[in-house]
């Protein structure tokens, strides 16, 4: 097996980047900058007139949407994660669905899945890519059949998807092109989409907007009951009561959306008879999921819009 590259990834969202390089990471790590925090790139001077490297501050996590720890902007890479004990756990979900969750918890801690092609082909589709990898990781989504697509739901969901990509003969990573400005890391492997596209036979993935203006679901059907199922991320997203399911433009933050994109983005799955819906944090809507949209997008619509005023 080819030994694994070390790159870096905010420490914070846990997403590839380019900004600074691993061996930039582990230095401000090893405490030898003695400043990481944002800055002029060229860095400044410090106490004996020695430069001082000062590195950027993640765009993803400098957005109103996400934020920068208190302490100031962390960078990380895969070998430095590697040496603290990561690992990536693979659950069957249902059967053909297989969570991921990395532990420690790491960038924002979600849950990804590996949705296996429903066709009778070769790989699946890897949704909301984990902010980790390693041989054994590679080995346990290989036994699953592999990953032959890999998209995120939103721009907070990159995680390491070049590196996922590199394990599986280069698969194409799928971008919204809505949201390609976002993109930390670029590589030949990512491929720009619009609206909708068939990643994989039998597995659709549609652009429906809200958190983020290329924010995507993916659409697959069980191979158990065929029924459909939603991968939601943050755009469609159960929530502990029982039926129900929210929209959100930050989730940190507080930040709602308006009535008119709540109703657009329901809007954007009515054609779709969904039944079970899976969130990026390991909630699930195990039946109902159409009518569970339809009527959270409506009473959410009626509250951002002043309708129940009279009762609070």
């Amino acid at each position: 097996m080819t030994p694994m590259r070390d790159i870096a990834a905010c420490a914070a969202c846990g997403v590839e980047t380019d900004l600074v390089t691993a061996a930039q990471a582990a230095q401000a790590v090893s405490g030898q900058f003695p400043d990481v925090r944002g800055g002029a790139a060229e860095g400044t001077a410090d106490g004996d007139g020695t430069a001082v490297p000062q590195l950027p501050v993640c765009p993803i996590c400098a957005d109103e949407r996400q934020f920068v720890p208190a302490g100031g902007q962390e960078w990380t890479s895969r070998n430095l994660l590697e040496a603290s004990g990561r690992a990536v756990s693979v659950a069957e979900a249902e059967p053909g669905l297989f969570s991921l969750r990395t532990s420690p918890k790491t960038g924002i801690g979600q849950t990804c899945y590996l949705a296996q092609c429903p066709a009778g082909g070769t790989g699946g589709l890897l949704f909301d890519v984990p902010p980790y990898i390693d041989d054994a990781a590679v080995e346990a989504v290989a036994a699953r059949g592999g990953a032959a697509a890999i998209v995120a739901s939103h721009p907070h969901m990159y995680g390491l998807q070049l590196e996922w990509s590199a394990a599986f003969d280069h698969a194409p990573v799928f971008v919204a092109r809505r949201d390609a400005e976002w993109v930390q890391r670029r590589g030949a492997a990512i491929e720009l989409f619009d609206e909708e596209i068939a990643p994989l036979a039998g597995v659709r993935v549609r652009q429906v907007g809200g958190h983020f203006p290329g924010s995507s679901v993916a659409l697959w059907r069980s191979p158990a009951d065929e029924a459909l199922v939603m991968l939601g991320g943050d755009t469609i997203s159960p929530v502990a009561r029982t039926g129900w399911v929210t929209f959100m433009r930050s989730f940190p933050n507080y930040l709602p959306l308006s009535g008119a994109v709540v109703r657009r983005i329901a809007a954007a799955v009515d054609d779709v008879e969904v039944e079970r819906i899976y969130g990026n944090f390991g909630q699930r809507l195990t039946s109902g999921g159409s009518r569970a949209i339809e009527e959270s997008a409506r009473r959410y619509a009626e509250w951002v819009s002043g309708e129940h005023d009279d009762l609070t």
